[in-house]
């Protein structure tokens, strides 16, 4: 058996794949690992690449049904204690896997970890966030990331540089790095392919929480992430937008879901009046969240995993 089983979903990420997969193999340190490739109908050789230059890696071709799908055909086929869920936009810098590991082991009670990513520039991205609430929400649609006071309350990401140095609980962490006990895993279920992308891990990471599991920051690794890498893309901001509403169908009360919609709602009207690249964006967000655009993106399979929690 493997210590580590990594999964990393791929969709014409081939320019990514070639240095994500041999930095996994740098900062192994004596892991034994099953790394899981799932080709979700790339056209670029993503598959074929990865054939022919990773011949330990073995590779699963499915159709494009989103990345909590493809994150699910991966984990059926593993049977490691750890299972590491990792974009191929990202390369491991610094610090060993098995760091991550033993901290994780150090710590029963936590379930999930994730771990400091910077850009290309160097710059720090804020991985540690909160559960969405209409509070949160409603501040950042008034800007409250660039208000000189911080709290948690006020928004989703921790922008306190400081805690990015330190082991820091937290509610949920960015999905391009989520290193997960499969014991966790299994007891809060796979993940929801109904969010074809962006909230999945929220809603894992919320399960989790529910059925007794930590999440935490470990800087004990580094690694880069290209964030952010196409722009302010309308269809991606709409598609956030959409899973934004699928979450809050799921997760909150009516009252909840109608104050935190307008919230939404109030950020993207906002931008979309203002100047900048990221009016067509918000335009299109607003039209998605009415109802008023189809999802941007297509339909999980009507045998997709449905994952409700009814704790």
């Amino acid at each position: 058996m493997a210590d580590l089983a990594v999964i990393v979903v791929s969709h014409n990420s081939a320019r990514w794949l070639r240095p994500c997969l041999s930095s996994l193999a740098a900062h192994a340190h004596g892991l034994e690992l099953d790394v899981v490739v799932v080709d979700n109908a790339s056209t670029d050789g993503s598959a074929e690449l990865v054939e022919r230059e990773f011949s330990d890696v073995r590779v699963l071709r499915r159709d494009n049904h989103g990345f909590a799908y493809g994150n699910n055909e991966g984990l059926k086929t593993v049977d490691a204690p750890f299972v590491l869920l990792l974009n191929p936009d990202t390369e491991l810098l610094d610090g060993q896997l098995a760091d991550v590991i033993a901290a994780l082991r150090a710590a029963p009670d936590v379930g999930v970890a994730g771990v400091k990513q910077v850009t290309a520039d160097g710059t720090l991205w804020p991985t540690i966030r909160y559960f969405p609430t209409p509070m949160r929400a409603a501040c950042q649609a008034l800007g409250s990331e660039r208000w000189p006071a911080r709290r948690r309350w006020m928004g989703e990401r921790e922008l306190d540089l400081a805690h990015y140095d330190r082991a820091t609980d937290c509610d949920w962490m960015s999905g391009s790095f989520l290193l997960a006990r499969r014991e966790a895993l299994l007891s809060a279920g796979l993940l929801d392919e109904r969010f074809f992308l962006f909230a999945e891990e929220t809603d894992l990471c919320l399960r989790m929480r529910r059925a007794g599991w930590g999440a935490r920051h470990l800087p004990v690794m580094t690694i880069l992430h290209h964030a952010g890498k196409a722009g302010a893309a309308p269809r991606l901001v709409a598609q956030d937008a959409y899973a934004r509403r699928q979450y809050a169908g799921k997760h909150f009360t009516a009252p909840q879901r109608t104050l935190y919609l307008s919230a939404l709602g109030t950020g993207h009207l906002l931008r979309a009046i203002a100047p900048g690249e990221k009016r067509a964006a918000s335009r299109l967000a607003l039209a998605t969240l009415a109802g008023r655009a189809p999802a941007p993106f297509v339909a999980p399979p009507p045998t997709a995993v449905h994952v409700d929690d009814r704790r």
